[in-house]
Order: C-alpha cells, then structure tokens, then sequence
C-alpha cells in the first residue's frame, strides 16, 4: 500500500497559524496528531460577574438584562474546536460535542 502525502507546505502552514491564532485568542491543544494534521482546542468557560450585572440592571431599569443574559449564553459553556486539513488540503474548522 502506497503512502500519500495528503498535506503540502503552503497548507500545512496555514494551519499551524490558525492553531497559533487559536491559542493567541485563549485556546488550550487537547489532542494534536502532526501525521493526519488535525488538533482539538479548548477553551475554558469564563466567570461572571453576576453582582455587578445585578446592579447594572437596577441602574438602567432592567435594559442591562439583555447583555446579561446573552453573556450567560455564551460565556458560560465550554467550548471544544476541531481544526484539521481534509484530503484535498482545505482547512476546516468544527465544533465538538462536549461532556
């Protein structure tokens, strides 16, 4: 069985700075196989700071709930990222299921 070189440099290189890019923007490598190439990036869910929104909203009368609310939506999950070269050499990036 022959072995194919399923990655050139030009591609390969674009997607080591995406991984840098990631992880510049919080990202942690969970799992990175250089043979493939693809890599699982993670990043942490951030805490927030329900007192000061609390007051926010008492402030301006309950119009600060909106951006409370959809900081809770997106700051509170863990988020879990596939970043991978398919066959033909194009970089993708997915979302992955969390525990």
């Amino acid at each position: 069985m022959e072995s194919y070189q399923l990655t050139n440099e030009k591609n390969l290189e674009r997607f080591h700075k995406t991984l840098s890019a990631k992880i510049r923007n919080g990202f942690v490598i969970i799992e990175h196989n250089e043979k493939l190439p693809y890599a699982v990036l993670s990043k942490q869910k951030k805490e927030i700071n329900h007192s000061l929104h609390f007051f926010l909203t008492l402030i301006t009368i309950g119009i600060w709930s909106v951006v409370w609310i959809c900081l809770i939506v997106s700051l509170s999950r863990r988020k879990d990222i596939l970043v991978a070269l398919d066959e033909d050499g194009n970089l993708f990036e997915e979302k992955c299921l969390s525990k």
